[in-house]
């Protein structure tokens, strides 16, 4: 072989290992590429996915929110930006000077009268505006200052009538034969739970008696227990206590706590201060239709502008 063909097999070779080198740093500059490409993805996944727990994480633990919610009637303000949340399985009391904006705050939040601007959200649904059996059939149910029930009917009659999506309210259910078969059986299964209820509450035994016959604290609790024979998530309790003698009061608070610890939350609005602050591990003020306050008990007690505008100036 001549000098010529020995230095071009040099240089073949050098060109081929050169060709090697840069196929193999190019290889390794791909993979290294895609490594990071594949880290920054799932960093994105991951991100996204911490994003969405945090989110329901959220929901989960303040399924009451209200945004900015106003009110007026005429040319007085009832309500003027109040915004809170509740947190789930929480007992939260709701206070305030008389004309503080608390029960139409309730009004609001239960579709009970329409606001003029501001949102609710409960559950992470935005349910501003629905009417009342809207929200109830929801999760989220109040009961008023002045009990309310069904007069002529007996209070057995008044709690059967207050769980959701009976078949029987279907009226082509009700007159067909093979229907109205399940809607006995539901209704079997229906009143034992009822019957569980008045038990719970104490009234069995006015099971029979017409509801326009109680006296005011057996009012209170026929509407406590209509109230939770819906099925609630949240009740938002207006002065349960008002009119309740004291013995009648230990047995609502023992049901309220005992319904808590089973996972219901409460929003109470009472003007029983020391009940409010022996009770509640949250309490919120409103003064002149806005959230004047938004603390613990201890907290509230302590606070100057409280005092000044709910204590009367001394506690």
């Amino acid at each position: 072989m001549g000098e010529t063909e020995a230095e071009a097999d040099v240089e073949t070779s050098a060109e081929a290992e050169t060709k090697t080198g840069t196929e193999t740093e190019t290889g390794s500059a791909s993979r290294a590429d895609s490594e990071a490409n594949a880290e920054r993805i799932e960093g994105t996944t991951a991100a996204t996915e911490s994003e969405t727990i945090s989110e329901t994480a959220s929901l989960t633990e303040t399924p009451l929110r209200v945004d900015d919610l106003h009110k007026s009637f005429g040319g007085i303000t009832a309500v003027d930006g109040a915004s809170f949340d509740v947190e789930s399985g929480s007992l939260t009391g709701l206070i305030g000077p008389n004309g503080a904006g608390k029960s139409t705050t309730f009004d609001l939040i239960t579709g009970t009268i329409a606001l003029d601007s501001g949102s609710v959200y409960f559950n992470g649904e935005d349910v501003t505006g629905l009417p009342p059996h809207a929200t109830a059939r929801k999760g989220l149910v109040r009961t008023f200052q002045i009990a309310r029930q069904l007069a002529d009917m007996t209070v057995l009659e008044n709690v059967m009538l207050a769980p959701q999506h009976q078949s029987g309210e279907s009226l082509w259910r009700s007159v067909l034969p093979f229907a109205r078969r399940g809607i006995r059986r539901e209704e079997g299964e229906l009143l034992t739970q009822v019957w569980d209820t008045l038990d719970f509450f104490d009234i069995s035994h006015l099971a029979h008696e017409d509801a326009g016959n109680l006296s005011g604290g057996q009012r209170k609790l026929l509407e406590f227990a209509r109230a939770l024979s819906t099925d609630p998530d949240m009740l938002l309790l207006d002065e349960p206590f008002a009119g309740v003698n004291p013995t009648l009061e230990k047995r609502l608070l023992s049901h309220i706590h005992e319904l808590r610890e089973e996972g219901y939350t409460f929003l109470i609005v009472e003007h029983d201060m020391d009940l409010i602050m022996d009770n509640c591990e949250r309490v919120i003020v409103m003064h002149q239709g806005r959230v004047l306050a938004d603390d613990a008990p201890e907290a509230i007690l302590e606070d100057e502008q409280v005092i000044d505008a709910y204590l009367g100036g001394t506690v």
